[in-house]
């Protein structure tokens, strides 16, 4: 149930941005010029700071997706997983991965733009990004993420101020 509540929270802000006419369906196939591509701030699901974009499909649903994600200097994605695969395309910048529970910038791997990387539904992985990137996420939903530490989540609750 967790699981379906982030696939909501992910695509409820993100389907919003692809429902315009700029995305145009042509009998089964769609087309998104990269002028008509409609961002807006990510899902909550993931950390504060970037911007997203649903290009086809609706990650909360069953079936097919493309998502993009850009990402300032720095930006960080905790380690975390996804009841399926992940896959990856490197659109702009440099995009580092790697595999495990805790995030260390000395073991992962580096793509620049073209660098692809597919992760299998349950790997433990994080990442970052080095100088402003744009990455392309395609998959099948519903598409959703659990953080390794619940703490890590940009969700999970904060205190209440007095």
């Amino acid at each position: 149930m967790k699981k379906l509540a982030l696939a909501l929270l992910v695509a409820l802000p993100l389907t919003a941005a692809l429902a315009d006419d700029a995305a145009m369906d042509h009998a089964g196939h769609v087309v998104v010029p990269a002028d008509a591509v409609k961002w807006g701030p990510a899902p909550p699901v993931l950390p504060p700071g970037a911007q997203a974009a649903v290009l086809l499909g609706d990650p909360s649903k069953d079936g097919p997706f493309t998502i993009r994600l850009s990402a300032p200097d720095g930006y960080k994605v905790p380690p975390h997983f996804h009841p399926t695969t992940e896959n990856v395309t490197v659109i702009s910048g440099i995009f580092h991965v790697g595999a495990g529970d805790k995030l260390d910038t000395t073991k992962a791997d580096k793509l620049t733009a073209g660098g692809f990387v597919s992760l299998p539904a349950g790997m433990h992985h994080y990442a970052w990004m080095e100088g402003p990137t744009v990455v392309q996420v395609h998959g099948t939903g519903p598409f959703a993420i659990t953080y390794v530490n619940p703490a890590d989540d940009p969700q999970a609750a904060t205190p209440t101020k007095p």
